[in-house]
């Protein structure tokens, strides 16, 4: 049976590929399939992009298809960049400007009032409906100054409170507290716990 983790992002792919190992699935991903131009992402919020995504890719490769969307959203900043955070400030815009360009829409505003969270919105769709969604969070704050040469993204700039540095310092840790974690923890016990069964 397959699966088909229908993202383009090489870091998400790499968690996500580690996240589900040892199940009985033969995973697939998009550059196993023709290419395609990726669907307009219209939804408003994570999981109506992710739901969008799961069922253009599960159709334009006829097997079961998982798709995510995630991303940061920052309190003082009306939940910004929310689910712009991959083209906030521009599709072609780098992390490193990114970054800039939310420390100066924060200002003087203190670390401790910089709370923040990374969300992943999750769907699984399969023979033209999604069969199962799933969403995870962690909460945080924005750094001053990015740190951390691990992880991808935002992680920089995005402090975790209970292991006293940024995600991208966090090393193996991440992947325990993590948003995507979270969320694809819940689709691999689904998947352990009946939903391959029910799949026949």
């Amino acid at each position: 049976m397959r699966l088909l983790l229908a993202t383009t992002n090489g870091g998400k792919l790499n968690e996500i590929v580690e996240l589900m190992s040892g199940l009985a699935l033969e995973i697939r991903t998009l550059a196993d399939y023709p290419p395609t131009n990726p669907p307009e992402e219209t939804g408003t919020t994570f999981a109506e992009n992710a739901r969008q995504k799961a069922l253009f890719y599960a159709a334009h490769a006829g097997t079961m298809t998982v798709a995510e969307d995630s991303g940061l959203e920052i309190d003082a900043l009306g939940g910004a960049p929310g689910v712009h955070s991959a083209r906030f400030g521009g599709p072609e815009t780098s992390y490193p400007h990114k970054f800039a360009i939310i420390e100066e829409q924060l200002g003087r505003i203190p670390t401790a009032d910089r709370t923040a969270r990374f969300v992943c919105a999750l769907a699984l769709a399969d023979e033209g409906r999604v069969v199962f969604e799933a969403r995870g969070t962690v909460e945080g704050l924005i750094a001053p100054a990015p740190r951390g040469t691990g992880g991808f993204g935002y992680d920089p700039i995005f402090f975790y409170p209970p292991f006293g540095c940024t995600l991208a310092e966090a090393g193996d840790r991440k992947s325990t507290v993590s948003h995507r974690g979270q969320a694809f923890r819940q689709l691999r016990r689904y998947l352990e716990t009946g939903g391959l069964g029910a799949r026949g």
